[in-house]
């Protein structure tokens, strides 16, 4: 039992030396190539292999043929291992050095492409992570490049938009105080008009900045839909007399939501002007209300001929008018985009589609905890 403990002791402190001398040498060349590390840890195995070996070997005096021997086949397994190690690591660092270029592509705004062939498992797995990475990226920069267009659009729009009731103004305004307006109150009456225009345009500006923020601050209510559509209706009504088209709400459930109460307003507010205004005279805008799986569905549907299906997606963008012949031209498109922003807040979302003589728009919201 005492001659097994003394060789294991032996064996450990030789092999432990070889090991701390590997360790060392690892740290020298950590910022070496893999191909080094990995023959650096296939000579250390080996090393202390061979280092055990012999100091047992010596330990117990064998002769020098039998320690001739036995430094030979453990050194021989050295040079095998060594190669191997060689080999395996110039393999690895080659589908690195692959993996490496493919990833370059990230900078200059390509996409991510795998390297072909055969891989270690860690590489494949990090091939597929930057492949992920890739497609979200291009996703980003599509987002990107359209809000950027958006946002172009939107300046340009808002541009004109005030530059043209401004113009008007100044007109006006230097008018009355040359004293040549024939009807002073006319004119009087069109500058608060025109500038009732410019302070709704400029609050659909703040409130679209405070969305896009994430600073718009809800105060949820528990609230009726039957009521919240009731007074949107109410305050439409004026401006469907004005266009000649008639308001229908005829299918409103009584089903309670969480939500803030003005901003909600605010939303079916927008949607109804909006229906309004591009449905023909003696043409019918629909509202309706009920409880689906997916929460509380709210729909105002219109008669505007339906939208064409490139631009359907492009409906809730900041700054999108579509043709002047369905947007007024008091539109900045603004409007829906604050109806998105203001329902996603919410937990909701707002989608449109076509149907049969018009577009339909659809707030789906959460739908409030039973009492």
């Amino acid at each position: 039992m005492r001659d097994n403990l003394l060789i294991a002791l032996y064996a450990f402190l030789g092999a432990a030396g070889a090991g701390l001398f590997g360790a060392l040498a690892l740290w020298l060349l950590r910022r070496r190539s893999l191909t080094a590390s990995l023959a650096v840890v296939s000579a250390v195995a080996v090393t202390a292999m061979l280092a055990g070996t012999l100091v047992v070997a010596w330990a117990m005096f064998l002769s020098s043929h039998d320690l001739t021997v036995v430094t030979t086949v453990v050194a021989m397994a050295a040079v095998v291992s060594l190669a191997t190690s060689l080999l395996l690591g110039r393999w690895v660092v080659a589908r690195s050095r692959a993996l490496q270029l493919a990833a370059r592509s990230f900078g200059d705004g390509g996409d991510f492409a795998a390297p072909v062939g055969a891989a270690t498992a860690e590489l494949a797995a990090l091939s597929g992570e930057l492949a992920a990475t890739s497609a979200k990226l291009a996703e980003s920069r599509e987002r990107e490049r359209a809000l950027e267009s958006s946002r172009r659009e939107l300046v340009a729009w808002i541009s004109h938009d005030l530059r043209t009731p401004l113009a008007g103004l100044r007109a006006m305004s230097e008018a009355l105080e040359d004293g040549v307006a024939t009807d002073p109150d006319r004119y009087l009456k069109q500058i608060r008009t025109e500038v009732e225009r410019l302070n709704d345009m400029v609050g659909d500006l703040f409130e679209l900045s405070r969305i896009h923020a994430g600073a718009l601050a809800l105060t949820p209510t528990r609230i009726s839909v039957y009521d919240l559509v009731g007074d949107a209706l109410a305050g439409a009504d004026p401006l469907a007399r004005e266009h000649g088209v008639r308001l229908v709400g005829d299918r409103i459930e009584a089903v309670p939501v969480e939500v803030d109460g003005k901003e909600m307003s605010r939303v079916l507010g927008n949607l109804l002007v909006n229906a309004i205004r591009r449905t023909p005279a003696d043409g019918t805008v629909a509202v309706a209300a009920e409880r689906r799986a997916e929460g509380v569905v709210l729909t105002v549907t219109d008669g505007c001929g339906g939208i064409p299906e490139e631009d359907l997606p492009r409906v809730f963008d900041t700054g999108w008018r579509g043709t002047h012949a369905r947007t007024p031209p008091a539109g900045a498109g603004l409007g829906l985009a604050i109806v998105r922003g203001i329902v996603e807040a919410h937990q909701g979302r707002a989608t449109v589609r076509n149907i049969p003589g018009g577009c339909r728009f659809e707030v789906t919201l959460p739908a409030a905890a039973e009492a």
